[in-house]
């Protein structure tokens, strides 16, 4: 029978198992991924001190932004190459893997030789040259969810990717804009188990975006991984209070320390792996 979906590649009807692949260790797809660190790279101490932290956790992805896509042109843009150099200065010394987010088409090869995992933010998913540049990059794309687009619109900025010779691409659910203004954004937890449905590619959820604050950041985790989420992006700080971005959705290290267990034991009940050491203290970190 014809594919009767706009988008063909990254549908079910395409492909019926579910798409993995391994990066640094862990099974996207298979195995819970955790991806988390500061919203954007500072400076040396603070990127380095994160890192040392999640690398005594054993997680394996560290996150930050070099390049900001800020709302307000006087808000921190970023330390920009610096700030790339930082984020793999500091995931090779600590054995970590590179997640930051890529805004123009003449940044790709800069962020193939410093990051990992490619991110597409909001405003870029329907960027259609850049997905078909990301598609030929040879790098997994991490694809946020546009803040008023639909999932089939989503979908279609996937299949950009899929289509152009890249297959390693996780979506990622970060909430849509609606008229609540209490939280940052409306989580769409439903989104989850649907796009499971509908396509074979591996999605994660980002509760610091979705939701604006950092109290919201464990239940929404937990439910995420309850509907069927494939992993988690969170955003870390050491000195949340003094952060140039975000300051209030990110999680203080200890939050996230004591996040981790009750994660592992949701993952469990889904037959997910999800590996990380328990019995880091906060005196080991130097």
């Amino acid at each position: 029978m014809a594919n009767r979906k706009p988008y063909q590649l990254v549908s079910r009807e395409w492909k019926k198992e579910d798409t993995t692949f391994e990066i640094n260790g862990v099974c996207i797809g298979k195995d819970l991924v955790m991806i988390a660190g500061p919203c954007a790279v500072e400076n040396r101490e603070q990127i380095f001190t994160i890192s040392e932290y999640l690398s005594k956790l054993n997680i394996k992805f560290l996150r930050g932004g070099a390049y900001k896509p800020r709302t307000s042109p006087y808000s921190f843009q970023g330390l920009k190459t610096e700030g790339l150099q930082l984020l793999r200065e500091a995931a090779d010394k600590y054995g970590l893997a590179v997640v930051s987010e890529i805004m123009g088409l003449d940044k790709i090869d800069e962020f193939c030789e410093y990051a990992d995992i490619l991110q597409v933010g909001t405003r870029n998913m329907q960027n259609y040259p850049l997905l078909k540049a990301l598609g030929k990059s040879g790098k997994p794309v991490l694809l946020k969810r546009g803040m008023s687009s639909t999932i089939e619109e989503w979908l279609l900025a996937a299949e950009y990717i899929v289509s152009s010779g890249n297959d390693r691409v996780i979506l990622c659910e970060r909430g849509i804009r609606t008229f609540e203004t209490a939280t940052r954004n409306t989580m769409d937890i439903a989104a989850i188990p649907l796009v499971k449905i509908l396509s074979h590619l591996p999605v994660i959820l980002d509760p610091s975006q979705g939701t604006g604050l950092r109290d919201l950041v464990k239940p929404v985790s937990l439910a995420a991984i309850a509907a069927g989420a494939d992993g988690l992006i969170i955003e870390v700080h050491n000195q949340p209070e003094e952060a140039l971005s975000d300051g209030d959705q990110s999680l203080y290290l200890d939050q996230f320390t004591d996040l981790l267990p009750n994660l592992r034991a949701q993952a469990h009940l889904r037959k997910k792996h999800f590996d990380f050491e328990s019995s880091y203290e906060f005196s080991n970190l130097s």
